[in-house]
């Protein structure tokens, strides 16, 4: 696995460089037959250690975040969790388990606030279970997809008792 580190408002050093690539080599045990890339971001914003990590593996995208007092834990915190989030993806990938997506209530448009974010991704067509599982990757509440069946923009959400809604336009 190809590791690329960079910082921010922080001098990425050889050592930190080292445990970086030590601790996701771990992760190429996982990973072992697909040559990937793996995108470290580190930083320190008001005395917090962040630590982005984003590894793109069969058209979906493990990517975890963490913070803390100390740079090497929270490296380690997020190697954690991007193992867990793999044994997850390979689970379901295996089970292939189908959720029913539930019918969409359309919702009265409110006083739009200011756009403070905006965020580009690729559009990869996708199925409604291969959506639902790079959203549950991901811990979002949504999921925006190109749906490969109907050659569609489709959103996918988490409704608040727990199930699925699905967008999809007329």
């Amino acid at each position: 696995m190809e590791v690329i580190v960079r910082g921010k408002n922080v001098e990425i050093t050889d050592a930190l460089k080292d445990y970086v690539d030590k601790k996701l080599g771990k992760m190429d045990k996982l990973l072992h037959p697909q040559d990937v890339t793996a995108h470290v971001v580190l930083g320190v914003e008001k005395g917090r250690h962040i630590v982005e990590v984003t590894i793109p593996i069969h058209g979906m995208i493990l990517r975890a975040e963490e913070s803390g007092s100390d740079m090497y834990a929270s490296i380690d915190l997020v190697t954690d969790k991007l193992e867990r989030q793999y044994r997850k993806f390979k689970t379901r990938e295996k089970k292939k388990i189908v959720h029913d997506a539930a019918t969409v209530r359309t919702q009265e448009p409110q006083e739009s606030p200011d756009l403070v974010r905006r965020k580009t991704f690729p559009v990869k067509p996708m199925t409604l279970d291969e959506a639902l599982l790079q959203m549950d990757l991901l811990g979002h509440d949504f999921f925006a997809f190109s749906n490969a069946e109907t050659d569609s923009i489709n959103v996918l959400y988490r409704r608040r008792d727990g199930d699925y809604g699905l967008l999809e336009p007329v």
